[in-house]
């Protein structure tokens, strides 16, 4: 038996660690809510308060993520729960590493920027967008872009992504998706 790695979970049939990202969706989903009302409460009332614990509990979430395990992530176990009835989307734990790694500096250099480094608000604020752009991404489209660039510049490219990007070639500018017809 293979011994469980800290990031995804081993699939019979795969032999790489993956994640469910219909799970992982699901998450990001949870999480823009939450960092969507913090940023908007702040730049609606200047009050920071509300985003520096978002920015807290989302650096914390990403360290959860990477270094303790998926298993024990709240947002991810709850993400698992809603998405329980859908078949799983297993993709391939290395991207998702990447991805995690940047949503953690994020977080963390928003933090340092809202606290130790003192600087203006609006960096803070701009920060923050940039993730929770990041966050919609991956949400409503199913765009990680720590996958992408592990799809660009990895030594070893994924194999498995999320919607088969890795496999899939789509048409050229301008030219139509074949669609088969009985």
């Amino acid at each position: 038996m293979k011994e469980q790695p800290v990031v995804g979970q081993w699939v019979e049939g795969i032999d790489t660690p993956v994640v469910n990202e219909r799970a992982v969706r699901a998450s990001a989903g949870i999480l823009f809510l939450a960092g969507f009302s913090a940023w908007l409460w702040s730049v609606i009332t200047g009050d920071l308060q509300p985003m520096r614990i978002f920015g807290i509990v989302f650096a914390i979430e990403m360290m959860l993520r990477l270094f303790v395990g998926t298993a024990f992530t709240p947002t991810l176990i709850l993400g698992a729960l809603i998405t329980r009835p859908q078949r799983p989307e297993w993709v391939e734990a290395r991207s998702k590493i990447l991805a995690w790694g940047m949503g953690l500096g994020m977080s963390l250099a928003g933090c340092f920027s809202l606290g130790w480094l003192g600087l203006p608000t609006i960096v803070a604020q701009v920060i923050c967008g940039v993730c929770l752009l990041l966050l919609y991404l991956e949400t409503a489209f199913g765009i990680c872009l720590g996958c992408v660039v592990a799809q660009r510049f990895a030594r070893r490219k994924p194999q498995l992504c999320a919607g088969d990007t890795c496999a899939y070639t789509p048409p050229a500018k301008g030219e139509q998706h074949s669609i088969l017809r009985d």
